[in-house]
């Protein structure tokens, strides 16, 4: 298969995860200091699992200006997938904690997501 042929097959699982993403963000009350990460305009590679020798799709997200990386999502060759967005914030309600990144990993039947949260440097 071509790059251009894992881009299409992910598709509907990948913008769910876009979704799911946005969706932590918008519970976090963030919604409106953080970008949405978006499928479209990713920028795509394929990556060899070490384990399997199989192709995986590795989907980058950066920044307006292509600068700086602000997460990933690589779609595994056994159906799974693991997905981390960058939000670089302190909490907005509890005041002792940063938020790190918002993260989603799964299948497409079972998608999982949740905030990484770190306690802010005293």
């Amino acid at each position: 298969m071509e790059l251009t042929d894992y881009i299409a097959s992910n598709r509907a699982v990948a913008e769910a995860v876009c979704q799911r993403l946005a969706h932590e963000i918008d519970k976090l009350g963030l919604s409106a200091t953080v970008t949405y990460p978006q499928y479209e305009g990713s920028s795509f590679e394929l990556i060899k699992d070490p384990y399997t020798g199989q192709q995986n799709l590795c989907c980058y997200w950066f920044d307006q200006h292509k600068r700086h990386r602000l997460g990933r999502l690589q779609f595994n060759s056994d159906g799974s997938f693991y997905a981390e967005y960058d939000v670089s914030q302190p909490h907005p309600t509890k005041k002792k904690w940063f938020i790190e990144s918002v993260t989603a990993w799964g299948q497409a039947d079972n998608m999982k997501a949740e905030a990484k949260l770190l306690p802010m440097a005293q």
